[in-house]
């Protein structure tokens, strides 16, 4: 595979979320043309012209969109952020019922006028949505995946290199299994450049981590969300940027390191679910990374975290 020349990524959804994802793409170049595509026509077209009018500040893409679906004809990565969003309180399983039924209804429309793209689930319970998303269009798993623990595993890394005091992008560290309640650090593969995490020493004199906060850091992450929301309404800045740097990984056929999360098969015996795990992003989709390992404990909380999607996802068949 190679750099996608001409490059098009089509966001479905203006709400805070999609409008983010395209605000970032454009932002960054993620893409040559980036398209905005909802139902809601005027709040659409509302929100197009408000990213067109910053157009000279952000370099070469360009912005369309509309309540069309046309709007996506040709793209090479479509991510989907439209649905009802999480309200204070919620989770996000508790979403399942009213945005599967949405999803089934879009994605064949969406595969008329796009078949070739890369389909990247944001809209919330995103791994139970994957699955559903790949059983009704047939798309190979690498195709059609979400969003998963990558927003997750970011705020992991921010929340580490703040207490070791070290950039973010010196911290190795990874969220994995559901983007939500049953999410899990992968602990044993945690470093600070090349330290263990727990041996590493912060700079500024403060004691080593112990177990015990690394604990409650992982519960911080993991209720990081419900915090953002309760006092704003919806996460869609740290999200938006997000998806913009995943549509990024896919059209520049990176091969970057993501833990994404696709409809695994015979993954640590897992298969069925979707599920977010390290694995290789780049022109042809998402492909998980097999010789991952995991400690006997963390294989647990995997394999429970496959167990409770799994009963969400039967339940929407």
């Amino acid at each position: 595979m190679s750099v996608i020349e001409n490059s098009k990524l089509t966001v479905v959804g203006a709400g805070a979320v999609g409008s983010s994802v395209a605000y970032a793409a454009l932002l960054r170049g993620s893409a040559r043309h980036v398209a905005l595509y909802d139902i809601a026509a005027e709040k659409t077209e509302a929100e197009v012209l408000d990213l067109a009018h910053g157009s000279q500040f952000t370099g070469s893409s360009d912005i369309t969109g509309g309540a069309d679906i046309s709007v996506a004809t040709g793209s090479h990565v479509v991510i989907i952020t439209a649905g009802a969003k999480q309200k204070p309180g919620q989770t996000r399983t508790e979403l399942a019922g009213v945005n599967a039924n949405i999803l089934k209804s879009m994605m064949p429309q969406l595969l008329d006028v796009a078949p070739d793209a890369i389909y990247v689930i944001v809209t919330n319970p995103c791994d139970v949505l994957t699955v559903l998303a790949q059983e009704t269009t047939g798309l190979p798993s690498r195709r059609v995946f979400a969003s998963g623990t990558v927003l997750d595993t970011s705020r992991l890394r921010w929340k580490i290199a703040q207490r070791a005091g070290v950039s973010v992008s010196s911290v190795h560290a990874y969220i994995v299994g559901e983007h939500g309640d049953t999410e899990f650090p992968l602990w044993s593969h945690a470093t600070i450049g090349t330290v263990p995490i727990l041996d590493w020493q912060p700079l500024d004199g403060q004691p080593k981590f112990t177990v015990a906060e690394l604990d409650q850091i992982a519960v911080d992450v993991r209720d990081a969300a419900y915090k953002v929301i309760q006092g704003k309404g919806a996460t869609n800045y740290a999200i938006g940027v997000t998806g913009a740097r995943i549509a990024e990984a896919i059209l520049k056929d990176e091969r970057a390191v993501m833990p994404v999360s696709t409809v695994l098969a015979g993954f640590h015996n897992v298969s069925g679910v979707a599920l977010s795990v390290p694995s290789i992003v780049s022109a042809g989709g998402a492909e998980p990374i097999l010789e991952t390992t995991f400690s006997a404990s963390e294989l647990g909380l995997f394999r429970r975290s496959a167990d409770a999607l799994r009963e969400v996802a039967d339940s929407l068949r």
